[in-house]
């Protein structure tokens, strides 16, 4: 309150000089007000732009402030009663969170970040040394198994022939693993090469010989002849997977009959192969790429993650076809 007896007791100029330095302060005021009020809407946007939940939490533990992230999945902050501590890993749901807390001001600032793709990169680094040493392990003795195996062949007699084949077919097929596991380990260098399409379809017929499957299965080959630049092994590594994963899905389907249909042809742009079969569905198209992840009973679930790394290293894109015919279309650029 401003004293009544003073205000009287100025002077007219006086009085005039306070009315002006009151309302310049008044003025001022309502000023760093506004600005306080833009800053704090500034503050909680950035808030609300980060990747991480927040909350600030009153002594009782009632919600004083929260982010948009932090609103959107309040189950996090009863998960991090439920733990305890000021900084921990806690996984909820196949997701795993770093919560941090801290006290300020008679309050409690709570974070928790999804480090989901961190603790895969990390379990995956992981799990690639472990497959690379035990590959390395495992190469020698089969290199050892293939050529007793082919000299078993040139000696037994006519009615074992078949049994030996069949130990040949699981011997290469333990090769491939191996090899898929070094390459996927290691990374993919592609070395691009002129290949004639005749080469890749011969090279993929060639393979069915190897291939086990039990199921009376029709194969058509539709390909264009039309050159394309790609790396010829790495490049037939990515069309077997799909070729074996094809069968693989008829093997699992209900019918004893199956139908796989490769094409490959070019339009202004890209080198396309498509590949479509009339076996099981695809279960989970979530995990399809995933690193040793698979529905499958046979293989490590390496091959179509490896494929993805061969193709994406060609400048390449793989996509799921689940409209007419299931399948997927593989897109080469012709020109990099």
């Amino acid at each position: 309150m401003i004293d009544e007896n003073l205000l009287e007791s100025l002077s007219s100029s006086d009085k005039e000089s306070f009315a002006r330095g009151l309302k310049e302060l008044i003025t001022q005021t309502y000023e760093v007000e506004k600005e306080f009020i833009e800053l704090k809407a500034l503050f909680e946007e950035v808030l609300d732009i980060l990747p991480t939940a927040v909350w600030v939490l009153e002594e009782g533990g009632e919600i004083f402030y929260q982010n948009s992230l932090a609103s959107e999945i309040p189950q996090l902050l009863d998960y991090f009663h439920l733990q305890g501590g000021t900084r921990q890993e806690i996984e909820i749901e196949s997701r795993v969170y770093l919560f941090q807390s801290n006290q300020k001001l008679n309050k409690t600032i709570i974070s928790a970040t999804d480090i989901t793709s961190e603790k895969r990169r990390e379990r995956l680094a992981s799990m690639g040394q472990i497959s690379a040493h035990l590959a390395h392990e495992i190469r020698n003795p089969i290199g050892s198994v293939a050529l007793l195996a082919s000299t078993l062949s040139n000696r037994v007699d006519i009615k074992n022939k078949a049994l030996v084949l069949e130990i040949k077919k699981s011997i290469w097929r333990v090769e491939r693993i191996i090899k898929a596991t070094l390459l996927f380990s290691k990374g993919v260098h592609i070395q691009k090469s002129t290949n004639d399409p005749k080469n890749i379809e011969n090279e993929l017929r060639g393979v069915l010989d190897y291939y086990t499957y039990s199921k009376n299965i029709h194969f058509l080959f539709d390909f264009e002849y039309k050159r394309l630049e790609a790396d010829f092994d790495l490049l037939c590594i990515v069309l077997q997977n799909f070729l074996f994963n094809a069968i693989d899905a008829i093997e699992d389907g209900d019918s004893d009959n199956g139908v796989i249909e490769f094409y490959y042809f070019n339009d202004s742009n890209n080198a396309i192969f498509r590949i479509f079969d009339s076996g099981k569905p695809i279960e989970n198209p979530q995990i399809l790429f995933e690193p040793f992840k698979t529905t499958k009973l046979k293989g490590n679930g390496l091959g179509l993650a490896l494929s993805l790394q061969i193709i994406e290293a060609h400048n390449g894109s793989i996509k799921i076809l689940q409209e007419e015919k299931k399948g997927f279309e593989i897109s080469l650029p012709l020109y990099s």
